[in-house]
């Protein structure tokens, strides 16, 4: 598992992910080359994934953002598997969860206005397969997003 010294470049890490490594063993107070070594582990080892580039959609133009919760056909043997694959290609579907419980897979969408959005509904949301019930909620506010782990 994790010891601290794994823990503290994680922590430093989420908190500037473009620092060097050398400012990274500097603040674990360990050398440059165990830094490299340690995160090399938790990159192969799957705890650390990568790093990303977060961009600010609605600078670009994409002021509207909806959730979308469907309840799917279950009946269908491939319900999940065709819903998943058909939205993947909606360029402006930006996640998809799936659930257990009434609603089975929220997206995330994101549009350049309520035009647009109208348009991605009826010609790309409404026609993916297997949907049984499905319920629009506008997003309004974000007052909490992270992917900064307390650790």
């Amino acid at each position: 598992m994790l010891d601290d010294v794994d823990r503290r470049l994680l922590r430093y890490l989420q908190s500037d992910p473009t620092a060097p490594v050398s400012d990274l063993a500097e603040r674990c107070a360990i050398q440059p080359a165990t830094a490299a070594r340690r995160l090399e582990k938790l990159t192969t080892s799957g705890i650390l994934k990568g790093q990303y580039a977060v961009i600010d959609w609605a600078k670009l133009g994409f002021a509207v953002e909806v959730s979308l919760r469907f309840t799917l056909d279950k009946t269908a043997p491939r319900a999940f598997d065709d819903f998943q694959d058909a939205a993947r290609n909606i360029p402006e579907v930006i996640a998809i969860q799936t659930f257990l419980g009434r609603v089975d897979v929220r997206l995330s969408v994101i549009a350049r206005d309520m035009a647009h959005y109208q348009s991605l509904y009826r010609d790309h949301i409404l026609t993916l397969p297997h949907i049984a019930e499905l319920e629009a909620l506008m997003h309004v506010a974000t007052i909490k997003t992270t992917e900064t782990l307390p650790i």
